[in-house]
């Protein structure tokens, strides 16, 4: 059988009943490639000019906004993109601008409150949370760069109306952010920690959240 053909048929529990999801995968990553390292905030001290010093925090930190289990999750045309490779989502869906989905086709439909293993040589796990969706609207930013995605995430007007210590608070601690470094067999972790990651962004923010230039 040709792997881009191959059914993986998982049994799923969702809200107490059971629920048979059949998902025609397409063909990702094997995760095999070496990880991507992460720096400590501490390792930016020696950066004497604040301004300076943020800037480069966050720039280490785009390491894990701009890899593929972040980006996937942000697209600007909300529809998600999947594996390491970032390609289409399939089977094809629409995010929605609540992010979980359509009517009759609810991201829940396949994705369960957990990673779930698949019998599949192609797509090795269905990946799940408790609070699986696309990230808000306001967090869109795939395809954008780094700068221009700092400059979204600290401006209350374009984030949602949060603070930079609620955003520190969201990558540093949210359980669906975590999932970026626990996403399921087939699929490259973020880099790091989200701890390590969260030691960042707090770095970033007590620097005066400067971005990098656009």
């Amino acid at each position: 059988m040709r792997a881009a053909t191959i059914v993986a048929v998982l049994g799923l529990t969702l809200g107490g009943a059971a629920v048979i999801t059949r998902v025609h995968a397409a063909p990702e990553a094997t995760g095999s490639a070496p990880a991507v390292t992460l720096k400590s905030a501490a390792s930016f001290t020696s950066i004497t000019d604040p301004a300076a010093r943020s800037v480069a925090l966050f720039t280490e930190a785009g390491k894990v906004i701009q890899s593929p289990r972040c980006l996937n999750c942000h697209p600007v045309q909300r529809d998600p993109t999947q594996g390491d490779a970032m390609g289409a989502h399939n089977p094809p869906v629409r995010g929605g601008q609540s992010g979980h989905g359509v009517a009759g086709l609810p991201c829940l439909s396949c994705h369960g409150v957990a990673n779930v293993p698949t019998w599949s040589d192609s797509i090795k796990s269905i990946p799940g949370d408790p609070k699986w969706a696309l990230a808000p609207v306001e967090m869109a930013w795939q395809g954008k760069s780094l700068g221009a995605i700092c400059a979204q995430i600290k401006s209350p007007a374009r984030n949602g109306g949060r603070s930079l210590d609620e955003i520190h608070a969201h990558m540093a601690s949210d359980h669906l952010v975590g999932w970026a470094w626990n996403p399921g067999e087939g699929r490259m972790p973020a880099p790091g920690t989200q701890a390590g990651f969260g030691e960042l962004i707090r770095a970033w923010v007590d620097t005066g959240a400067k971005c990098p230039k656009a």
